[in-house]
């Protein structure tokens, strides 16, 4: 496994090599009390779930099937604010999101507000494929899980002990959603990026050997928002995008600031538009177009050309990438 302090981008083009990127939320660092046995727990998953997704290029298969397994293991992890580590909003219910693109087509398929559905990610799938529609919420998302087969959980499903733990502090300390960084904040679980600051999204990018691209995004929002709010992981152009043309993009931060910008979208407009670089159009787009209205997080990229971005404004952000062929590279901190 990588160390855990490479650089918080990763350029490398190669047309012949299929790729997947992964990343689990963004946030801030608790250095002071950090858990060394949390932090190696965080990057051997990260380094198991990218490598599930880069076994499936290898074999020849599609970035869709990559990008969508590679979340749904995510869903699976109770470490990553999706699906069974979902955080708890106000009223101490889960509402879970998600999103899938097709870049060959730009067939798109979402959920939003569920609280029933055991992997979010898998129904838009089923939502790409299946229907004329892009976006389903709540109860009629639901309704259209199960009639296509989905599995559905009871909403206890959904609880871990930590994230109610979080939802009953940020409460006590009237602040508020979970937004703001604070580094020093005590950390009581330990992990590497603090629980309590941090931007719980989950999410895959790819390029197969055919050179088609696909993107996903999922997300049980930010801990204590209110019933109903929606942020940028479900919209197409916000938290996730996927054109064959340009770029597949999934964020992670501040979804209203990347809703109101459009931010995955806008990378692949520079791109097309302005001919920027992958590099030059996700350091615009992260560093120069986010932060000045408070947008704090990152995004994960894959290019046409295979080129692979994985660039982050807060202090870490869970991620990794794996090429056909080569070892995977997980990461959490900046250089």
């Amino acid at each position: 496994m990588s160390s855990s302090t490479d650089n918080s981008a990763a350029s490398v083009s190669n047309k012949k090599r299929p790729v997947i990127a992964i990343h689990g939320g963004a946030g801030a660092i608790t250095r002071a009390a950090m858990s060394a046995e949390k932090e190696q727990l965080y990057l051997a998953e990260l380094e198991r779930i990218v490598s599930a997704g880069q076994a499936i290029l290898a074999a020849g298969g599609s970035a869709l099937d990559a990008v969508t397994e590679a979340v749904r293991l995510l869903e699976e992890c109770p470490l990553f604010n999706a699906g069974k580590g979902a955080v708890f909003t106000h009223q101490g219910a889960h509402e879970l999101d998600a999103c899938i693109m097709d870049g060959r087509t730009l067939d798109a398929g979402a959920v939003c507000g569920v609280s029933h559905i055991r992997n979010p990610i898998l129904t838009a799938r089923k939502v790409l494929e299946n229907s004329p529609h892009v976006l389903f919420t709540g109860a009629g998302a639901e309704d259209f899980a199960r009639a296509n087969g989905q599995e559905m959980v009871e909403p206890e499903y959904f609880f871990t002990q930590e994230r109610y733990d979080q939802l009953q502090r940020a409460i006590a300390a009237d602040t508020g959603v979970m937004l703001d960084h604070d580094g020093a904040t005590l950390n009581a679980s330990g992990d590497p990026i603090d629980p309590e600051h941090k931007f719980g999204t989950v999410g895959a990018v790819a390029i197969d050997e055919l050179g088609n691209l696909a993107a996903a995004t999922s997300t049980g929002g930010m801990t204590n928002k209110q019933a109903g709010r929606v942020g940028d992981s479900p919209i197409i152009g916000a938290g996730c995008y996927a054109s064959n043309n340009t770029v597949a993009i999934s964020s992670t931060g501040t979804g209203e600031v990347f809703m109101r910008t459009v931010a995955a979208y806008d990378v692949a407009a520079l791109m097309e538009y302005a001919g920027l670089t992958l590099e030059e159009a996700t350091h615009k787009v992260v560093q120069e177009k986010l932060l000045p209205l408070g947008g704090s997080g990152g995004m994960i990229a894959v290019d046409k050309f295979g080129n692979v971005e994985l660039p982050f404004n807060s202090e870490g952000m869970y991620r990794g990438f794996a090429r056909v062929g080569e070892a995977p590279v997980v990461s959490i901190y900046r250089s």
